[in-house]
């Protein structure tokens, strides 16, 4: 049994992007992250839990150390830094860029990555 933890709509700047000016002057990124953790959480102990701040610190830390043309990379590396450094049984990372650049209006573009351990 497990359990999903949600954390959405988190938001930091990044130097992300294929085009220089968007690497060298930064944007505002969203992320969505969905982890399953064991049935230990029902301990009711933040001892036995992920702390939601430890995944905002992988977010920002993954972030903020490298600068990533595809947003597939950038979901990727955070995935993979959160399924290596804490204790989930999978994790889906969503990374949604509102100020993308097409030629004709749009939303956002988006990449979500999924990892299982």
């Amino acid at each position: 049994m497990s359990v999903t933890v949600e954390v959405r709509g988190l938001e930091m700047l990044g130097r992300h992007g294929v085009e220089e000016a968007e690497r060298r002057d930064g944007q505002t990124f969203a992320f969505d992250v969905d982890f399953d953790v064991s049935d230990a959480v029902f301990s009711d102990r933040i001892e036995d839990a992920v702390d939601y701040r430890d995944v905002v610190a992988l977010v920002r830390r993954v972030s903020d150390g490298a600068q990533f043309r595809l947003l597939e990379a950038l979901a990727a590396a955070v995935a993979d830094a959160i399924l290596a450094e804490l204790s989930v049984e999978r994790v889906r990372v969503r990374v949604r860029k509102p100020q993308v650049q097409l030629g004709v209006p749009v939303e956002h573009a988006a990449a979500t990555v999924e990892r299982h351990s």
